[in-house]
């Protein structure tokens, strides 16, 4: 179906009037179905007694940690949980580890590992801490790596595992057993630190405790969103989170050895040079669901980027931009790789955009131009009670895509839920932020056993695991 301008009307119309009647309790539930790509696989939410998860029938979930909340190394949960990750622990099948981001800045108020304890904090991360802010205490970005029981069903240890960096929003798994750390920032030394900040840092899934904070330079420095890796090829693809965001490809020159370097990549539309994906009304191209683009790389240079412009000299090399690339995630479908990306604001409402890039079967290599890959819109909201500023993202074991949605709009009827998506672009909702903060959802992920999903609510800071009847096949 191609997007049209009455495509737009039509539909914000149905969606006014497929609003009415979806109140539960005190709590105004605003979530639609798309009249031509909505379905509805799970049945209305539930409004939740405590005002914190309204879920489908069936379905219950159990806060595992919260901010403030002391960890086992003795030390304090940190603020603004997001990206996270599951895996598997070596011969426990009946647990897994989660490594989780903290995007915080060292602004004032916000809690850090260590109570604010500047003796502790230099004690304990004084060789492994990436920077100092200019009080003193580590930049307050990192991450926490949780251990839990799935049989029981509990929080068996957490702890501190990543200090001194900035603004850890989201990243990616690797098939090695890693976290991705991205820095959603490009902060300089004069902004309160004393080194410049926008880089990747890899953290082992393990119970080791906390590990050197050690920039993975020739990924780049740029306001840096999500990472996903190809397990066949080792090749890290890389959102950004700007307006004229790129959506980049790491090549390494060993793969699972990203401290080996490698080449940094910008994705390009063929025959469209600097191509706007953003599709507003002023643009000179609309994309629609059938249009299937192939695509080219441009290589970047000085990608440590001291002024901060790697994006818009990609952009001025022929590179696509997209609007505030977020969310991203590697999936299968038989033997067909993809990646699914989300453009929190894209599309002619800004709303959000979800895309899907192929890669070619000869990715990375001289021969892609005779095949090369291809990328296409999957689903463009155009009423926020269908979709609104999707963000993380991960792949359900049914093989559907679910959306952390990211809104903090003002809107009366602002609400995160989070959604599911088909791998064809067909959507539904899944559960609502009921909390009175409506903090964002972030983090999504499954256990690797697919029974358990887990999620951050990131104000006021909880993480959550959910179980119920998950579906054991594809939905249509």
């Amino acid at each position: 179906m191609q997007l049209t301008r009455r495509h737009f009307l039509r539909n914000a119309t149905a969606a006014t009037l497929a609003m009415t009647g979806f109140h539960l309790s005190a709590q105004a539930q605003v979530y639609a179905l798309d009249p031509e790509r909505g379905i509805d696989p799970f049945g209305k939410l539930i409004a939740d007694p405590k005002g914190i998860l309204n879920l489908p029938a069936g379905f219950r979930y159990q806060i595992i940690r919260q901010t403030g909340q002391a960890m086992s190394d003795g030390l304090i949960t940190p603020g603004i949980p997001d990206g996270m990750a599951a895996f598997p622990v070596a011969g426990k099948p009946n647990q897994c580890l989660l490594v989780c981001n903290h995007e915080q800045d060292s602004s004032p108020g916000q809690i850090d590992a260590f109570g604010g304890d500047k003796k502790l904090a230099l004690q304990i991360c004084q060789d492994k801490a990436f920077d100092f802010y200019q009080d003193g205490m580590p930049a307050n970005g990192g991450t926490t790596t949780l251990l839990y029981d799935l049989r029981q069903q509990k929080l068996v240890s957490s702890h501190l595992s990543l200090i001194g960096t900035s603004r850890n929003c989201s990243g990616g798994a690797t098939p090695w057993g890693s976290w991705l750390s991205c820095e959603e920032t490009i902060y300089v030394k004069k902004q309160g630190f004393n080194k410049d900040h926008g880089y990747v840092f890899e953290v082992p899934a393990t119970l080791s405790g906390l590990h050197k904070a050690e920039p993975l330079y020739d990924m780049g420095r740029f306001v840096h969103e999500a990472c996903a890796v190809d397990e066949q090829t080792g090749i890290i693809y890389m959102t950004e989170d700007l307006a004229d965001g790129l959506f980049y490809r790491f090549i390494p020159n060993k793969p699972g050895q990203l401290s080996a370097g490698g080449k940094l990549q910008a994705l390009a539309i063929k025959d469209w040079i600097s191509a706007d994906t953003r599709n507003k009304k002023s643009s000179k191209k609309i994309i629609g669901y059938q249009d299937k683009l192939a695509t080219e790389w441009i290589d970047l240079d000085e990608v440590r980027s001291p002024n901060g412009d790697l994006n818009r000299r990609g952009h001025n090399q022929g590179a696509a931009i997209f609007e505030r690339g977020e969310g991203l995630v590697f999936a299968k479908q038989g033997r067909q790789k993809s990646f699914y990306f989300a453009a929190t604001t894209g599309g002619n409402a800004e709303l959000g955009q979800i895309w899907q890039y192929i890669p070619s079967p000869f990715e990375g290599t001289k021969d892609e131009v005779k095949n090369p890959g291809s990328l296409q819109l999957i689903y463009e909201s155009i009423d926020r009670a269908y979709m609104e500023a999707s963000d993380n993202l991960t792949v359900a074991p049914w093989g559907d895509i679910l959306i952390c949605e990211d809104s903090y709009s003002g809107a009366k009827d602002q609400i995160n839920y989070l959604r599911g998506m088909t791998p064809e672009g067909k959507i539904y909702t899944l559960a609502m932020n009921a909390d009175k903060q409506q903090g964002e959802f972030c983090g999504a992920c499954f256990s690797p056993d697919g029974n358990t999903l887990f999620v951050n609510i990131q104000h006021p800071g909880y993480t959550i695991a959910i179980q119920g009847p998950w579906p054991k096949v594809k939905l249509s």
